[in-house]
C-alpha cells in the first residue's frame, strides 16, 4: 500500500526555538530529539550500559560536539564516524595549515612577556631552490680540503690519479643524491634530515645505527674544520702565535691542540648563545668561498699572460725551504749548509756535490708542465721532495740530514690514503634535505638544488685538478704547507690578485663550516634522542626553553675535542670519511629496498631513479670505505653493528612502516611458498608446536611451566604457536581476547619462548580447540605437534566437559595426523633457571609411532636444564619374544640413530587378572554410571527452570505491552515427550538400587589389567626419574566407552611425578640415514 510523505523543514529546538512552524500549530521538532526519544524507549534492559548505548544510539555526539565536525545536517548519515574518520574538508584544512618546524637552521625564539602572554617570532619567508638548497650545499661541499690539500693530492697522485679520486667520490655522491632525492620527495622530511630518511625507510635499528654514525661524522667534521682553521692561522696568518717552541714537529702538534681547543670553546659559546648569529654569518662565509674560487680561476688566466713572480730553489733535485734566505745562490746558503762562512769551512757533502737551480713555481698554463704532472709521485715519510727530471749526485751510504732546510714528506703517501683524505671535500650533500622545513616546495627544490650543487662542485674540483697540474711545478704541488714558496699556501701562489685572498677566504670558510657542524650535530643527536629508540640517549633530547639542545652540544664538544687532540687534519679526514660513507651507503640501500619492494606508499615525485643506480652507489660507498682505510671501515661497521643490536634488544619498539619490515614480509612469503612446493623430508622434521595454554579468570597464564618446557624442547628453533580459547562471542569478549594475547606474550617473554601467540573466542572450548588444530599456522609453516597439560581436576569437575574436551582433542589430532604431547604435573617440571645435576629421562617404548619418543629426549638434552641427564629406553617383551635379541637389536638401532642411551628390556608375562583389577574396573564403571545419571537429572532440572523463566518473562512483557488486553495463552512445559523422559529417568533411578549388583565389562577389565600391570613396572623402574615418556594409548573408536578412557590413563600414570604422554602423528620422524 503506497504511503504519502510530506516534507517540511525541520530545525533543532536549540537553534530555532523562536521560529514559527510552517503550518498550523505544529512545533519545530529536532530530528536528533526524535531519534533520541525512540532510543531511550528502545534501549532499556540488562544491556543498556554505556557500550550498548553507544552502539544503538544513532547520534553518539551532542549537538555542541557535532558543530566541531560539520555544519548542517547534510552529513548526518556519517555522523557516528566523525570522531574516527573526519570530513575531507576538515582533513584538507589541517593539511593546508600544516607547518613543519625548522631543523635547527632557525632558532626557536618563543619567550614569555612580563604579562605571561607568549610571544612567537615572525616566520622567516620560505626559500626557493637557489637560496635554500643550492647555496647551502655549495657552502658545505667546498671547503678546507680544496684550499689546503687539493694541490698536494694533485702533485702526489698526479693529474690522472687525482682525476680518478675526484671522479669516484663525485660519482658516489651523485648516485647518493639521486637516491636521497627519491626518498626526500616521497613525503615530508621533518627534523633529522638523513637520519629521518634512513630510519623511516630501513627501521629504527638501521636508522639509529646510521644516525649515530652520521652524528659522529658531523662531529668529527667540526674537528676537521677547526684544525684547518688553526693550521691556516698558525702557518700563514700569525706564525708567531705559538705556545710551544722546542721541537718543531712536536711543538706544531701541541700548538694545534691548544689553539684548536680554544677555538672549539669559542665556537661552542657562539652556538650556545644563539644559532641565529651563525645564520647571519652564513652569507659572509659563502662569499669568502666564492671569492677564493674566483681568485683561483683569475690566477690561472693571469698565468697565461704573466706568471707570478714566485720562484722555487732546488739543490740538486731537492726542493729547499726559502723562508730563511732571499736569493738562490751558494754564497747565500753557505751559512746554512756549512759550519762557517770561510773558505776552509766543512760543508754538507750533498751541498758540495750539487748545484743550485731556480725555477718558476707557477710556470703557467701554456708551459707544458702538465706532462710532468700526469703521473703520481708517492714517497715514504721523511724523504725530501725531489724533481726526478733533474740530475743529482748523492752518496747512497750517507743518510739525508734532516736538520737542513729541505722540504720533507711529513707522511707516507699512497693512493688509498689520498682517497680517505679527499672524500670529506664532497660531503655536505644533505644540507638541502636538512632544510626541508624552510623550503617553499621541498619536493622540487631538494632534487634540483642538490644535484646541481654536486654537478657544479664536481666541475670545480675536476677543473682545479687539471688546472693545478697544468700551471704549477710538481715539487711545489707536493709541498703540502708551501715551505718552498715563502711559507705561502700553494693555491694562494696561483691566485690573483694576492695570496691573502685565499688565506683570508679559506680561514673564514673553515670557521663557518666548523660553526655549521657544531650547530647541526647537536640537533641531529636531539632528533635521535627524542625518537626514544636508544634509552641511554634520552637525556640529550632535553635543552633550553627555546629548544636549543644544550646537553647534546656538550657531548658534541667533548667528541669534537677528541678529533682536535689528534691534531692532524690528514688523520681526522679518513675517520669522518668512514661515517659519511656508511650513511650514504644506507641511503642508497633504503632507496633500492623501497624500489624493489614496490610498497604502495613508495610514490616519489622525483622520477629519475632506479634500483640499479642505488645498488651501484651502495657498492661504490662500500668500496671507498675499504679503499680509504680497511681498519677504520671495520671499526665503523662494528660500532654500527653494536648500536644496531643494542636498539634491537633494549630500544623502544617503533613501527614506522620501514622497508626492512616489507623485505621481511616478502622473504617470508617466498619461503612459505617454497615450503609448500615439496613435502617435508624426515631428516628435516622437528616438532612444530601448537601449545594449548589455559587462562585463569584474570586472563593470566595458568601453567607458565608449559612455556618453560616448550623453550627447553625447542631452543628457539622451528615454529611455536601459543594459543588459548575463551568462551563467548568475539563481540562481547574482543577486549578479553586482546588482553589474553598480551598475557601470553608477557609470559612467553618471561619464559624466553620464541614464537607467536593467539587467542580465539568460540561458543565453546571444544570448537575453539578444533578450530586451532585445523587452521593454526600458514602455508608450509603449520604445526605438526600439539602440546597441552593434563586436565588434573577432571574428576572433581561438576560436569564432564573437561573430560570430553580432552578426549575430543586427542581424536582431532589423530584425525589431523598430528603428534600429541600431554604433560602431567606440568607445574613440577623444571624451570629455565634450574640445572639438573643428575637424573634420568626414561622412555617407555611400547608401540612404535614414528620414533617421536626417541627424538624428544635428544632435543631436551640440547638444553642446559637437561644436559646432564642420561637417557634410558625401556621396551616391553611379551611371552613369545626373545628378550636378549630384542636388546641387541634395540642397541644396534640406537647406534644407527646416533643416540646415546641405556637399553633395558622388561618382560611382562601373561598373568591372571587380579581381584584388585576386577574391583577397580567395577568401581570405575559404577562411578561412570552414577555420574551419567546425575548429569542427566541436573540437565533436566536446569532445562525445566529455564522454560519456566522464559514463560514468566514472556507473560510479563506481554502484560506491559498491552495492559488490560486479553492475556496470552501460557504453554505448559509438561509435554508428552517430557513425560516419557521423566518416566525413563524414574526407571533409571529405580536401577540405581541394582547398580552394585552389576558386572564389569570384560573389555574394560582387560584394559584396566594392562594399565595396572604396566604401571607397576614403570613405577618400579622409573619412579625417581626426572621425566618419564610414555606411549599414549588412543581413545576408543566408538564414543560409548570414552568416559573410562581417562581412568585408564590415570591408572597408567599413577605414582609418577613428571610424565609426558606422547602420541605420534602417523609418520616417521627419525631416520638412520644421513
Amino acid at each position: 500500500m503506497p504511503t504519502n510523505f510530506t516534507v517540511v523543514p525541520v530545525e533543532d529546538a536549540e537553534d530555532g526555538s523562536n521560529s514559527a512552524a510552517a503550518s498550523g500549530d505544529s512545533k519545530t521538532v529536532s530530528l536528533g530529539k526524535i531519534f533520541q526519544e525512540e532510543d531511550e524507549d528502545n534501549v532499556q534492559g540488562p544491556n543498556s550500559g554505556d557500550e550498548g548505548q553507544r552502539e544503538s544510539s544513532p547520534f553518539i555526539n551532542s549537538d555542541s560536539d557535532r558543530e566541531n565536525y560539520y555544519d548542517g545536517q547534510n552529513m548526518a548519515l556519517f555522523e557516528e564516524e566523525m570522531d574516527s574518520t573526519p570530513m575531507v574538508s576538515s582533513l584538507l584544512n589541517k593539511l593546508a595549515n600544516y607547518t613543519n618546524l625548522t631543523q635547527g637552521v632557525r632558532e626557536h625564539e618563543e619567550a614569555e612577556n612580563e604579562d605571561g602572554v607568549r610571544r612567537v617570532a615572525v616566520m622567516v619567508p620560505q626559500m626557493g631552490t637557489f637560496i635554500g638548497v643550492y647555496l647551502p650545499c655549495m657552502q658545505n661541499i667546498l671547503g678546507v680540503i680544496l684550499f689546503l690539500r687539493l694541490t698536494w693530492i694533485v702533485g702526489t697522485a698526479g693529474i690522472l690519479g687525482s682525476f680518478a679520486i675526484v671522479s669516484m667520490c663525485c660519482i658516489c655522491t651523485l648516485l647518493t643524491a639521486i637516491s636521497m632525492s627519491a626518498i626526500a620527495t616521497n613525503g615530508v622530511v621533518p627534523a633529522g634530515g638523513s637520519y629521518y630518511m634512513i630510519s623511516r625507510s630501513l627501521g629504527p635499528e638501521f636508522g639509529g645505527a646510521v644516525g649515530l654514525c652520521f652524528y659522529l661524522g658531523t662531529t668529527f667534521a667540526g674537528s676537521l674544520y677547526i684544525l684547518g682553521t688553526i693550521e691556516i692561522l698558525l702557518l700563514y696568518i700569525v706564525p708567531t702565535a705559538t705556545v710551544f717552541k722546542e721541537g718543531e714537529d712536536a711543538a706544531m702538534l701541541n700548538n694545534m691542540r691548544v689553539c684548536g681547543t680554544c677555538c672549539l670553546l669559542l665556537m661552542a659559546l657562539v652556538v650556545f648563545v644563539g644559532v641565529k648569529y651563525v645564520n647571519k654569518l652564513a652569507l659572509v662565509f659563502l662569499a669568502c668561498v666564492v671569492l677564493s674560487i674566483m681568485a683561483t680561476y683569475a690566477g690561472v688566466i693571469k698565468s697565461v699572460i704573466d706568471p707570478p713572480e714566485f720562484n722555487v730553489c732546488l739543490l740538486g733535485n731537492r726542493s729547499l725551504r726559502n723562508e730563511k734566505f732571499d736569493t738562490c745562490t751558494k754564497t747565500e746558503l753557505v751559512k746554512i749548509f756549512c759550519n762557517s762562512e770561510y773558505q776552509n769551512a766543512t760543508c754538507d757533502p750533498y751541498f758540495t756535490m750539487n748545484n743550485l737551480t731556480e725555477m718558476r713555481a707557477i710556470p703557467g698554463l701554456l708551459s707544458g708542465v702538465i706532462k710532468d704532472n700526469l703521473w703520481g709521485d708517492y714517497a715514504p715519510a721523511g724523504e725530501p721532495i725531489q724533481k726526478k727530471s733533474l740530475d743529482s749526485i748523492q752518496d747512497e751510504d750517507m743518510p739525508t740530514n734532516t736538520s737542513k732546510p729541505y722540504v720533507f714528506n711529513d707522511i707516507a703517501t699512497y693512493f688509498t690514503l689520498l682517497v680517505g683524505i679527499y672524500f670529506p671535500s664532497v660531503t655536505g650533500i644533505m644540507a638541502g634535505s636538512n632544510r626541508s622545513g624552510d623550503l617553499r616546495d621541498a619536493q622540487r627544490s631538494i632534487p634540483i638544488g642538490t644535484i646541481m650543487a654536486i654537478l657544479t662542485t664536481s666541475f670545480i674540483y675536476i677543473s682545479c685538478v687539471v688546472l693545478f697540474g697544468a700551471c704549477i711545478e710538481g715539487v711545489v704541488l707536493r709541498d703540502k704547507f708551501g715551505y718552498s714558496v715563502k711559507k705561502t699556501p700553494v693555491i694562494g701562489v696561483l691566485a690573483w690578485p694576492s695570496p691573502w685572498v685565499i688565506v683570508i677566504g679559506s680561514f673564514f670558510s673553515c670557521c663557518g663550516a666548523g660553526l655549521q657542524s657544531l650547530t647541526g650535530a647537536p640537533r641531529l643527536l636531539q632528533a635521535i634522542a627524542r625518537d626514544g629508540i636508544i634509552p641511554f640517549l634520552q637525556v640529550f633530547g632535553h635543552g633550553k626553553k627555546n629548544g636549543e639542545p644544550t646537553w647534546a652540544l656538550l657531548l658534541t664538544v667533548g667528541i669534537c675535542e677528541i678529533g682536535i687532540l689528534i691534531a692532524s687534519l690528514d688523520a681526522v679526514a679518513p675517520i669522518l670519511s668512514m661515517f659519511f660513507l656508511m650513511c650514504y651507503l644506507f641511503v642508497n640501500l633504503a632507496c633500492a629496498v623501497q624500489t624493489l619492494l614496490r610498497t604502495p606508499n613508495w610514490r616519489p615525485r622525483f622520477k629519475f631513479y632506479h634500483w640499479t643506480l642505488s645498488f651501484l652507489g651502495m657498492s661504490l660507498c662500500l668500496s671507498l670505505m675499504f679503499i680509504s682505510s680497511w681498519y677504520y671501515a671495520l671499526v665503523a661497521m662494528v660500532i654500527a653493528g653494536c648500536i644496531y643490536k643494542y636498539i634491537e634488544y633494549r630500544g623502544a619498539v617503533k613501527e614506522w612502516g620501514d622497508g626492512i619490515r616489507g623485505l621481511s614480509l616478502n622473504a617470508a612469503r617466498y619461503a612459505l611458498i617454497r615450503l609448500e612446493e615439496a613435502p617435508l623430508h624426515t631428516k628435516n622434521w622437528r616438532p612444530q608446536l601448537l601449545v594449548m595454554c589455559k587462562l585463569d579468570s584474570d586472563l593470566a597464564v595458568k601453567h607458565p611451566r608449559l612455556l618453560s618446557f616448550t623453550t627447553q624442547l625447542k631452543a628457539g628453533k622451528g615454529l611455536t604457536i601459543v594459543c588459548s580459547v575463551l568462551e563467548g562471542t568475539y563481540m562481547t569478549r574482543g577486549k578479553d581476547a586482546k588482553t589474553g594475547e598480551q598475557s601470553l606474550k608477557t609470559a612467553m617473554a618471561a619464559e624466553r619462548t620464541k614464537g607467536f601467540s593467539h587467542v580465539v573466542v568460540s561458543s565453546n572450548l571444544r570448537d575453539g580447540f578444533s578450530l586451532l588444530i585445523q587452521s593454526a599456522g600458514l602455508g608450509g609453516m603449520k604445526h605438526n605437534t600439539v602440546l597441552m597439560a593434563w586436565p588434573a581436576g577432571w574428576r572433581q569437575a561438576r560436569d564432564s566437559s573437561a573430560r570430553r574436551n580432552f578426549i575430543e582433542t586427542v581424536r582431532e589430532t589423530t584425525s589431523a595426523h598430528q603428534a600429541l604431547m600431554v604433560a602431567k604435573n606440568i607445574d613440577h617440571f623444571p624451570s629455565n633457571q634450574e640445572r639438573l645435576k643428575e637424573g634420568n629421562i626414561d622412555v617407555w617404548w611400547i608401540v612404535h609411532d614414528g620414533g617421536l619418543l626417541m627424538l624428544l629426549p635428544f632435543l631436551l638434552s640440547q638444553h642446559k636444564v637437561w644436559r646432564k641427564c642420561k637417557m634410558r629406553i625401556f621396551t616391553v617383551a611379551q611371552m613369545d619374544d626373545n628378550s636378549i635379541q630384542m636388546k641387541k637389536d634395540l642397541q644396534m638401532f640406537l647406534y644407527h640413530l646416533r643416540l646415546d642411551a641405556e637399553v633395558e628390556v622388561v618382560e611382562m608375562h601373561d598373568s591372571d587378572i587380579s581381584a584388585f583389577t576386577y574391583e577397580k574396573t567395577l568401581v570405575m564403571e559404577q562411578r561412570s554410571q552414577m555420574l551419567k545419571q546425575m548429569q542427566l537429572s541436573r540437565t533436566e532440572r536446569e532445562r525445566e527452570a529455564q522454560l519456566i523463566h522464559d514463560r514468566n518473562t514472556a507473560s510479563h512483557s506481554a502484560n506491559e505491552k498491552a495492559a488490560g488486553g486479553p492475556p496470552d495463552r501460557v504453554h505448559m512445559t509438561w509435554t508428552k515427550d517430557k513425560l516419557m523422559n521423566e518416566r525413563n529417568r524414574h526407571r533409571e533411578g529405580m536401577g540405581v538400587k541394582d547398580m552394585f549388583n552389576m558386572k564389569p565389562n570384560q573389555s574394560n577389565v582387560r584394559r584396566m589389567h594392562t594399565a595396572v600391570k604396566l604401571n607397576e613396572v614403570v613405577v618400579k623402574k622409573s619412579q625417581n626419574s626426572q621425566l618419564v615418556l610414555l606411549n599414549m594409548p588412543g581413545p576408543p573408536r566408538n564414543k560409548k566407552g570414552h568416559e573410562n578412557y581417562m581412568e585408564f590413563l590415570e591408572v597408567l600414570m599413577d605414582g609418577l611425578d613428571c610424565v609426558l604422554l606422547v602420541r605420534g602423528g602417523g609418520r616417521e620422524v627419525i631416520t638412520i640415514y644421513s
